[in-house]
């Protein structure tokens, strides 16, 4: 349960920085100068997208405190067995890094106006994240053939469940990348295309934080530092 309150007290924090980055507590009628000035800030408006995204990682970031919670309880039951993590996930964990790390590129090459490092960044991450996704189908797979099946276990249908609810994130932002990617082929203004590009960029770096924590707990890790956690408190 600590590791739990933990994960949803970071998610929180990321989130309430991001909203507060927004100007949510601005108080526009003590503003002076011209609509749409905003002096001495440096700051704008909030698009209705950053916070409609904020809203969405807070709710993400529930859903996957709920699972993990959920993990820990019913991994105290007797029937419990833990099955090995395949290999692959080391290698899935590095593309999807590589995937956030090119979209963080992708955004400063837009703030800069370098188009081609723009595509060339938008190209490599889509493609890292769909190597990271079909390499976790292959993890299935590879499971699958060593007798680790869904319904064996309930540590099994954990494991499935975690990286298939994480997957269908994943998707769900290739289809944003993919949009964006889109308009850049399209030759659409970069100035029309810098918020687009953060919010993949955001989305990408807050599912790789939750696969982090996904794969450190699936791997044992996270039960590791549990173990250490008690034993210093105690």
């Amino acid at each position: 349960m600590s590791v739990t309150i933990l994960f949803l007290v970071v998610i929180a924090s990321i989130v309430a920085w991001f909203l507060a980055h927004q100007r949510l507590t601005a108080k526009p009628w003590l503003e002076v100068g011209a609509i749409g000035d905003v002096p001495g800030t440096g700051a704008s408006p909030a698009p209705a997208a950053k916070i409609g995204l904020g809203v969405l990682l807070a709710v993400i970031g529930c859903l996957f405190a709920l699972l993990i919670s959920a993990y820990f309880m019913r991994a105290e039951m007797a029937d419990w067995k833990p099955l090995p993590a395949p290999g692959l996930l080391w290698l899935n964990t590095v593309l999807l890094a590589f995937s956030s790390a090119a979209l963080q590129w992708v955004q400063i090459g837009a703030k800069r106006g370098l188009m081609e490092d723009v595509r060339a960044g938008l190209l490599a991450g889509g493609l890292c994240a769909l190597a990271f996704v079909v390499g976790q189908l292959l993890a299935w797979r590879q499971l699958n053939a060593a007798g680790y099946f869904l319904a064996s276990n309930p540590a099994n249908a954990f494991f499935y469940l975690l990286t298939g609810v994480h997957g269908l994130h994943i998707l769900g932002g290739l289809v944003a990348l993919g949009r964006t990617t889109d308009k850049v082929w399209r030759g659409v203004a970069m100035s029309k295309l810098r918020s687009s590009i953060e919010l993949c960029a955001i989305y990408w770096h807050f599912l790789l934080f939750v696969w982090l924590v996904l794969f450190a707990l699936l791997t044992g890790f996270a039960g590791d530092v549990l173990v250490i956690c008690r034993a210093l408190l105690s």
